[in-house]
């Protein structure tokens, strides 16, 4: 090939990442400007607010009867919904990435659907399923059994819009993993727990994490759906977010603002494990399957 042709072939087929310097420039502060109008400028807020009149007046909003409630329900909501989506996820993983079925592509868009439903629209259907006039409702009510307007409510729509997390994150692992090291365990006479304990697990168990610290961050942060089914009922019903709603509609902002940096701490630690285990995960994850 004579020169003018591989000039012309090295022009046609340039690097992409090869830009301009002021181009490359150009997209970092466009990048850098939008972080900190949508982001950083919020986040700093929430805390300048929060301890606008002292670092008292914070611990003492923290420590109110109400907003203990709602954190204690809000962790109580999180630690019952986040290993309920564990196991679905496995278990649904596991179905769709190891083994071929009728519906499988119908499974597949089932786990998606609370990605495309508002999560208000989710509260609703449980209203409709367990409301005073649905057939469920007032059969459950006899029994002593409430369900809306009480924590089986709150916890059964957290699940609902959670449950995406964990399983959409470890389909593509297992999926790109494929059965080998599965069927070769089996071949060998381990029974199927000692083949998931020994193989699978570990194979999967940093985007495990991975689907868990989102699953977490997620039913601890949910409003919509939640708002639908709690009930509003103060001390008893709220979780975090409902309560930031309400101290903020009764104008009591550094209280507001308050119980919102606990959302936004946990927010930020749940960016830092992300990108621990995208970092841990990214570069050992071919070498977990070898562990």
């Amino acid at each position: 090939m004579s020169e003018p042709s591989r000039a012309t072939s090295r022009a046609r087929f340039r690097d992409p990442a090869d830009e301009r310097p002021l181009t490359k420039l150009l997209l970092i502060l466009v990048g850098m400007l939008f972080l900190a109008f949508f982001l950083f400028l919020p986040l700093v807020a929430v805390f300048v607010e929060a301890f606008r009149k002292g670092v008292e007046a914070y611990v003492e909003a923290l420590v109110e009867p109400d907003a203990v409630s709602a954190i204690r329900l809000t962790l109580l909501v999180a630690a019952i919904a986040v290993p309920l989506n564990l196991v679905f996820g496995i278990a649904a993983a596991w179905a769709i990435a190891k083994f071929d079925f009728k519906g499988k592509a119908f499974l597949i868009t089932l786990i998606d659907l609370p990605f495309s439903i508002s999560p208000v629209i989710s509260g609703l259907v449980y209203v409709l399923l367990f409301g005073s006039q649905s057939v469920l409702g007032p059969f459950l009510k006899s029994y002593g059994i409430e369900i809306l307007f009480a924590v089986p409510g709150i916890v059964l729509a957290t699940v609902f819009v959670t449950f995406p997390f964990i399983a959409r994150e470890l389909i593509p692992l297992m999926q790109d993993q494929g059965s080998g090291d599965e069927e070769a365990a089996l071949s060998l006479g381990a029974s199927g727990w000692q083949t998931f304990r020994y193989v699978t697990l570990p194979n999967i168990k940093w985007g495990l994490l991975y689907g868990v610290l989102l699953c977490n961050a997620r039913a601890m942060g949910e409003f919509g759906a939640v708002s639908v089914v709690s009930g509003h009922v103060r001390g008893l019903t709220n979780t975090m977010p409902l309560h930031v709603e309400i101290l903020y509609n009764e104008y009591n902002f550094v209280a507001a603002f308050a119980v919102a940096s606990l959302l936004a701490a946990l927010a930020l630690v749940t960016l830092a494990l992300k990108t621990l285990l995208e970092l841990r995960f990214g570069a050992g994850g071919a070498g977990g399957r070898r562990h």
